[in-house]
């Protein structure tokens, strides 16, 4: 069975740094582009936050955190990382892990159906 297991939240101060970790388990890591996304306010919308491709060449981030985040895809790891650095309190959100096997139906986050439960990123100012 396809499970998605994020790691890595917690409490920071604005301007410090976290990695959130994800590993897909009960399936086969390398056909899937994976990607992160959060919403920050329980009920609220996912929006995207990042995304790899299935071989780890193309990478796509959404504005609010180009320059500071970092998706990267280890294959033999099963494993897909969120680096955060500079963050700031309206970083602040849980953040969940997705898979899917089509690029676009990821970043739009409209086709997806394999999600994480979410790890909770908190920015204190």
């Amino acid at each position: 069975q396809l499970a998605l297991a994020e790691s890595g939240g917690g409490l920071v101060q604005a301007g410090g740094s976290l990695r959130l970790s994800c590993a897909l388990s009960g399936r086969t890591f390398a056909t899937y582009a994976m990607g992160w996304f959060r919403a920050q306010a329980p009920g609220s919308e996912r929006v995207f936050v990042a995304a790899i491709s299935r071989g780890g060449i193309t990478t796509d981030y959404a504005d609010s955190v180009k320059g500071r985040f970092t998706i990267s895809k280890d294959n033999a790891k099963d494993t897909v990382y969120l680096q955060m650095n500079s963050l700031k309190p309206e970083d602040t959100a849980v953040y969940y892990c997705a898979a899917d096997q089509n690029w676009y139906s990821l970043v739009s986050g409209a086709g997806v159906n394999i999600w994480g439960k979410g790890t909770l990123v908190t920015v204190s100012s």
